[in-house]
């Protein structure tokens, strides 16, 4: 196993969670947490597929932490062997 440190790039006034999960759902999931945790929260999320094509999927209502969320990840692609 190969562990790599990478950065992330986000305001420092910005909240930021990193999480690993292996269900295809999550983003659904994630996203419909956080609206229902705390009544007009903007934000956004992405989720890395682990395997094929690692796709990034996405969702969020603000646009500019959508743009942070997609930009993040292509340094920290993950996937399973």
């Amino acid at each position: 196993m190969e562990l790599t440190v990478v950065p992330i790039v986000k305001p420092d006034t910005a909240n930021f969670i990193f999480d690993q999960s292996h269900f295809i759902k999550t983003v659904e999931d994630l996203h419909e947490a956080q609206v229902g945790a705390v009544p007009g929260i903007r934000f956004g999320l992405a989720f890395c597929e682990a395997s094929g094509k690692r796709l990034v999927r996405w969702s969020g209502n603000d646009e500019a932490a959508l743009t942070l969320a997609r930009n993040n990840w292509p340094s920290a692609t993950s996937g399973t062997t």
